[in-house]
């Protein structure tokens, strides 16, 4: 009877685990389909219209869609048109404005050759939304002519096993050269974010903030003296744990550094020399109440 107990609680605590993904997964699917539709009406647009729909995808219209937008760029890399922030960058080169990091994702995407056929891929990308943050985006993009034309959807949310890769460079940027990693941090190097992960680093002899990769306003503050809006002390839990273990878990309702929105949080924490090292991953909807000003 007891085993059987055990079972059904552990199936419970599964599809507990479970749902945030399906929901995660869900939407990403949703996000998907929908860019996948506004690109297929551009596409079947700019055959009836030619050069003339340009003008159309780049002013706030039928194909702009939420968060949507259509943008458009030639063979040569010229940006043509564009429903979104890379207005700005109409008429331009844009292999003059991306990183050498980039660049190859972009002239891969544009020799493809012209098949009919909706063709996807991810790169990093930053708007004014993004906070200087650069994130995933998902791009659907299609040849026709000398054209490509495209629609991409963000997807902020990273995983928890992206969340222990990071926390592992991280923590071996810190043992190696704790000061630069912290500077390196606190400049948003791209090196120690990923999507809406991000590295913050306690110094454990004074439990203060050197380095966070989110909010620098946490610089210099008291991690132990932490609480989130429900009141749950996670910084003198997290510190606590980390007395007894050199690698613990901690949970808290954070804001998410993209959507703004406070969700439930999990965080992987490791002591690396003098300071406590930590990466969590956010889990949305398990969150209810707004995050304590301090973030």
């Amino acid at each position: 009877m007891l085993t059987r107990k055990v079972h059904q609680l552990l199936i419970v605590l599964a599809t507990c685990l479970l749902l945030p993904l399906q929901t995660q997964i869900a939407a990403a699917e949703e996000d998907g389909e929908k860019a996948r539709a506004l690109l297929t009406e551009a596409v079947d647009y700019y055959k009836a219209n030619g050069d003339k729909a340009l003008a159309v995808f780049s002013r706030q219209g039928p194909f702009v869609k939420d968060d949507l937008y259509v943008f458009v760029i030639n063979t040569n890399g010229i940006m043509l048109a564009s429903g979104g922030p890379s207005v700005m960058l109409i008429g331009r080169d844009i292999m003059n404005t991306i990183d050498d990091e980039l660049k190859p994702k972009f002239q891969q995407a544009l020799s493809q050759p012209e098949s009919g056929d909706i063709l996807e891929a991810d790169y990093p990308w930053g708007n004014w939304s993004t906070g200087g943050r650069k994130i995933t985006k998902h791009v659907y993009f299609q040849r026709v002519g000398d054209t490509v034309l495209a629609v991409g959807y963000y997807q902020p949310r990273a995983s928890s096993e992206q969340a222990l890769q990071l926390l592992d460079t991280a923590a071996e940027a810190v043992n190696s050269d704790p000061r630069a990693t912290f500077n390196a941090i606190n400049a948003l190097d791209q090196r120690f974010y990923k999507d809406d992960l991000y590295v913050f680093v306690v110094e454990l002899e004074n439990n203060r903030f050197v380095a966070h990769g989110s909010n620098l306003r946490l610089i210099g503050r008291d991690f132990s003296a932490l609480a989130d809006r429900l009141g749950k002390p996670f910084g003198q839990e997290a510190l606590d744990k980390l007395a007894s273990s050199e690698m613990v878990e901690f949970d808290y309702q954070w804001k998410h550094p993209i959507s703004g929105d406070t969700e439930h949080k999990h965080a992987y924490a490791r002591k690396v020399g003098n300071y406590l090292v930590a990466v969590g991953y956010y889990q949305p909807n398990n969150g209810n109440g707004a995050q304590a000003d301090a973030e």
